[in-house]
């Protein structure tokens, strides 16, 4: 996948674009990871689609800002479609913020969106991501920053690994993650059943971030939603990488 950039609201974003010439599907990371998380996916369904992956504000190889409201990450979602010149509609795929993100921006903008793959990304959130704060800092190793993250978390985490003159740090800023993750708690519901488009929703059976009951409701409370369950975790491209490149070519294909 190709590294490119564009400016939006003062703010540099990096993304990653399959290239090729298979139906486009822009997708969105969730907090604190990054596009390079969408690398498998792309692989598994080239050539007939082509992920192009978005670094959001604050994360990755984007600029940081001190707006990270869904204002904010809705209206970067716009200017990166208008900087692609895809045409409308398009396919948005997200996992969990990223999700969030997509359907949010589709209530806006329906005209702009023909289907949705949602990861673990629900309809009401209440959160608190506080743990984060202690991650911040510079370390002398590698191996220093990956233990005080914690083995269940370094995983998500690494990618977003830097390492400096200092030593090693974060691309993004868990204070301004934790800080800004209360704006982001909520009730978008009305969102969620305000669109129609055809859209699969991923759930981990296994995750500790989303409720299953949550994801459950959406599926039955909107048209055109298809849930899947896979035995995995918070992020099941992760977690299970062929069967949710199965299920996202089933999706696709019957849609």
């Amino acid at each position: 996948m190709m590294r490119r950039t564009f400016v939006n609201d003062g703010l540099t974003f990096s993304y990653l674009d399959q290239g090729g010439s298979g139906t486009p599907i822009i997708a969105l990371h969730a907090y604190w990871m990054e596009s390079g998380t969408y690398e498998g996916l792309a692989e598994a369904l080239a050539p007939e689609w082509r992920i192009i992956a978005l670094d959001q504000r604050g994360h990755g190889y984007s600029s940081h800002s001190n707006d990270l409201s869904w204002d904010a990450f809705i209206s970067d979602l716009g200017a990166f479609l208008d900087h692609l010149h895809l045409g409308d509609p398009v396919i948005l795929a997200g996992n969990s913020l990223g999700g969030t993100v997509a359907f949010r921006f589709a209530a806006r903008y329906p005209q702009r969106v023909s289907a949705m793959i949602l990861e673990e990304s629900p309809a009401e959130e209440d959160s608190d991501l506080d743990f984060m704060r202690q991650w911040a800092g510079v370390y002398p190793t590698r191996e220093a920053l990956k233990e005080k993250i914690g083995e269940r978390l370094a995983w998500s985490v690494e990618p977003s690994f830097r390492q400096t003159t200092e030593g090693w740090t974060l691309a993004f800023s868990p204070a301004a993650l934790a800080d800004a993750q209360s704006g982001l708690n909520g009730d978008f519901w009305d969102d969620w059943r305000s669109t129609d488009c055809p859209t699969l929703l991923v759930r981990g059976r296994h995750s500790r971030a989303v409720e299953g009951d949550v994801l459950e409701s959406m599926s039955v409370e909107r048209p055109n939603t298809t849930l899947v369950t896979l035995d995995a975790g918070h992020v099941v491209h992760h977690d299970k990488p062929e069967a949710f490149a199965d299920e996202v070519r089933k999706f696709l294909t019957a849609r």
